[in-house]
């Protein structure tokens, strides 16, 4: 376990937030010394970022958080002392212990049912990305700008997965939306929010709100105290997409 790791980072980055903003302050937590080694790598010259601290034991990141003021925290799902799912329960804790913290959770595969998981209490805050995203070192600089700034990010892999588990399943419950629902529902799962949807569709914010809330109820989405209804939704709108979209043989 180690703390301020990378003391400081002064090079312009495409990272760049604004001048007055300090650093996102990141901690990692991976029992995989080459993993955390890869992601110090990639945040180097970062102005807008530092590694404060990284760990390799769930039991020891909460206090590496506090001592060091972390702002995210980015985390392998399987590590001691589980060696299951400890991210996706860490993640979850931070949800009530720490709210303002933001996570993004590292796989090595394309769990859905992790993913659905992580967002279950809401997806504010929280990402879900693949390791092999760490070679792309601007895709892991948005994502963190995203979660630091209280958004969701969802890696386009586990959107793929759930395209598979749709061809191989039955009549879409899409089906059962009206136009104007199915509208709404696209711009849902643009991640706007429910008064760009309104101006967008030229409706009163009470309108759309009775059209996500009819949404929520034709497609099952469960208790709202127990699953993100929205990101769900965006989910299965985006797997029934590419379920319909044609293939091509070449």
């Amino acid at each position: 376990m180690t703390a301020d790791t990378s003391i400081d980072f002064t090079s312009p980055s495409p990272g760049q937030l604004t001048p007055r903003r300090p650093p996102i302050r990141i901690v990692l937590a991976d029992d995989s010394y080459l993993a955390r080694l890869a992601l110090k790598h990639l945040f180097e010259g970062v102005s807008t970022m530092r590694i404060v601290g990284e760990c390799g034991d769930g039991n020891a990141v909460v206090p590496i958080l506090d001592e060091q003021r972390a702002d995210l925290l980015i985390t392998d799902i399987r590590m001691p002392p589980s060696g299951h799912d400890e991210g996706i329960r860490l993640a979850g804790r931070l949800r009530e212990t720490h709210p303002a913290l933001g996570v993004i959770v590292l796989s090595s595969y394309a769990e859905v049912a992790y993913a659905l998981r992580l967002f279950k209490d809401g997806s504010d805050g929280r990402g879900y990305l693949l390791k092999d995203r760490i070679r792309n070192r601007q895709q892991v600089i948005d994502a963190v700008l995203t979660i630091a700034d209280g958004g969701s990010v969802t890696d386009p892999t586990v959107v793929d997965e759930l395209v598979r588990c749709r061809r191989a399943g039955t009549r879409s419950r899409l089906d059962e939306l009206t136009p104007r629902e199915l509208e709404t529902l696209a711009l849902v799962a643009e991640g706007r929010s429910n008064a760009d949807i309104a101006e967008e569709l030229v409706l009163t914010k009470h309108a759309v709100e009775n059209h996500v809330n009819a949404i929520f109820a034709k497609l099952d989405l469960g208790d709202p105290m127990h699953v993100s209804r929205r990101v769900k939704a965006a989910l299965l709108y985006l797997a029934d997409r590419g379920a319909r979209a044609p293939t091509s043989n070449s």
